[in-house]
């Protein structure tokens, strides 16, 4: 029997406005785990109930405590009595290790935003927003994968990209809201994405780069 708890109100984005949660980032959970799986309208938009807000209202808590996006669905089968959830971290490297991201950007409220998608994913994430930063903590803890805004500290990004990709530790993804892709590549980038990042593509980017043990379930 349905119940005011089954019922499906909730179009994404007052989800993720509710939680805080990139709409994204739901979409991401959706389509890995298969746990919260909205129902669509006759326009296919998607519709949450409010049992399934609190599901991932107990998903978002776990992650801010630092657990993974995997075991954190893991947990909510187990509390629901869904079919179990892989516990392996999405970003888990070969050895066990969570891949390390450093993000470089002069936007702090992007930088964010990208930062707590990629943790929800698996990864390890610091953020620089300004050049200096960025060298002191490349150099103090090199990164897996490094996000450089070209932008930052006026055009700084150009010469960290050439720094970071010369000293051959890191993936070195350029970004800039301007299509610099050519120039990019040019002084060393592996990669390029125009502002404002699609987190579905950077994922995709860096799954690719960092090698099949990085995001995978």
């Amino acid at each position: 029997m349905s119940t005011e708890l089954d019922r499906p109100v909730y179009s994404i984005g007052a989800v993720s406005r509710l939680l805080n949660v990139p709409a994204p980032t739901l979409r991401a959970w959706e389509d890995r785990y298969s746990l919260v799986t909205p129902v669509r309208s006759t326009g296919s938009q998607r519709l949450y109930s409010r049992g399934q807000l609190e599901h991932l209202r107990f998903i978002k808590a776990q992650i801010d405590s630092g657990v993974s996006a995997a075991d954190a669905h893991r947990l909510l089968a187990e509390r629901i009595g869904a079919e179990p959830v892989s516990s392996a971290s999405a970003g888990a490297s070969a050895d066990g290790r969570q891949p390390l991201v450093l993000i470089a950007d002069r936007d702090q409220y992007a930088a964010e935003l990208v930062a707590h998608f990629l943790r929800s994913e698996g990864y390890t994430v610091e953020i620089a927003l300004d050049a200096a930063d960025a060298s002191r903590q490349f150099a103090e803890r090199p990164p897996e994968a490094v996000i450089v805004d070209l932008l930052i500290s006026g055009n700084e990004g150009f010469r960290l990209v050439t720094e970071f990709s010369g000293s051959r530790k890191a993936q070195v993804i350029a970004v800039a809201s301007l299509n610099a892709g050519d120039e990019a590549e040019r002084i060393g980038a592996d990669a390029f994405l125009q502002k404002p990042i699609d987190p579905e593509r950077l994922l995709e980017m860096l799954r690719g780069r960092l090698g099949a043990a990085a995001g995978a379930q």
